[in-house]
């Protein structure tokens, strides 16, 4: 047989298969591979572990609770003590009674020198003085300052995770109104369960 017939016969089937397998599209399902049952994907939202509650109130709220709406620099002040006190290799607890002092020192505001209304030399979050050691008004009007220095305070206070809330406050703060504390427990045990995992 002539190679110039061959080479063309054997080319010209090559271009028949290419073009049949061009548009006959792809293989038969004989040869396909296996399809998938076709199921909607489900969406699976991971939400943030939940705070044990037990932990941020272990003993119970004593007295009426208050409660005031936050606004934004309060929040930001909730989410700076927050922060504050995990920096610290504290627990939710602590965050607990930080932000109830905070509430019942400030209402959660950073406040400056208050002229006629400040209690002697008070300021920011925890009304800290900088005239018994709490540190410069720039550090104490600081919030992440002055959390640090006030749970520094209850570290010290032994065995302040048994004690009711408004006394373990009390002895780091030398309050003229030492149980007012205790109303904030509630909120504050709240805005910890609210933002710790935020």
């Amino acid at each position: 047989m002539n190679t110039t017939i061959l080479r063309k016969s054997v080319l010209g089937i090559a271009g028949l298969a290419f073009a049949g397998g061009v548009f006959a599209g792809p293989a038969t399902h004989a040869h396909a591979a296996p399809a998938m049952d076709a199921k909607p994907v489900a969406v699976v939202q991971v939400d943030k572990p939940a705070v044990d509650k037990g932990k941020l109130i272990p003993h119970g709220v004593q007295g009426a609770q208050s409660r005031i709406d936050l606004g934004d620099e309060q929040t930001a002040n909730v989410k700076a003590i927050i922060d504050a006190t995990k920096k610290s290799g504290m627990d939710e607890r602590a965050a607990v009674v930080a932000i109830a002092t905070s509430l019942q020192e400030s209402k959660l505001e950073n406040l400056g020198h208050l002229g006629d209304r400040n209690d002697h030399d008070s300021q920011g979050l925890f009304q800290q003085r900088p005239s018994s050691g709490w540190g410069t008004v720039e550090q104490i009007t600081d919030p992440g300052y002055a959390t640090t220095a006030f749970l520094k305070g209850l570290k010290q206070v032994d065995g302040w995770q048994d004690m009711p809330l408004t006394k373990a406050a009390q002895t780091v703060q030398v309050s003229a109104y030492p149980d007012h504390y205790a109303q904030w427990e509630q909120q504050a045990a709240d805005l910890v369960a609210q933002h710790w995992n935020g």
